[in-house]
């Protein structure tokens, strides 16, 4: 597992509730990304409840886990791409435009999963990401998410 500050680190604390990826969110899944060069990366170890048949994982989770590592990582690739630091104002956050999610195969319950994403495109206001989730090295998932920067009225 990664150490230090990741993506959502850096979110301030007035958007930092997401149920996948936000710190100040108790009861949600709190998605920790990083940059492994030029790609970010992700780990995540689904509890029971995460089930969806025996022996694997809920589709939704997957559907989860993919969506706020690529909203991070199209953070992250914005201040990247504006030279600036995670730390800077005014905060660059994203949201959903939309999802893509093809399950190459049933994942399982127990390993932990890792989520790579690779940034396809990147404009002044959008980011696309692609993303592979694995369990135990096989990739079990792929999708790509569509990332709009929040409008600066919904940031305060």
């Amino acid at each position: 597992m990664k150490t230090g500050k990741a993506f959502q680190d850096f979110y301030p604390d007035h958007l930092a509730h997401c149920y996948g990826c936000g710190r100040l969110n108790e009861h949600g899944l709190r998605l920790r990304s990083f940059w492994d060069g030029e790609d970010s990366i992700a780990s995540f170890t689904p509890r029971p409840e995460h089930i969806a048949v025996p022996g694997y994982v809920y589709g939704g989770l997957i559907a989860s886990l993919i969506d706020c590592h690529g909203t991070g990582t199209a953070a992250a690739a914005a201040y990247r791409h504006q030279n600036r630091s995670m730390a800077g104002e005014p905060a660059l956050r994203f949201v959903t435009a939309a999802l893509q999610v093809d399950y190459l195969r049933p994942t399982p319950l127990g390993p932990e999963l890792d989520l790579r994403g690779k940034v396809e495109e990147i404009g002044e206001r959008k980011v696309v990401v692609a993303i592979s989730v694995s369990a135990a090295g096989e990739t079990c998932a792929r999708g790509r998410v569509v990332a709009v920067m929040l409008a600066d009225g919904l940031m305060d």
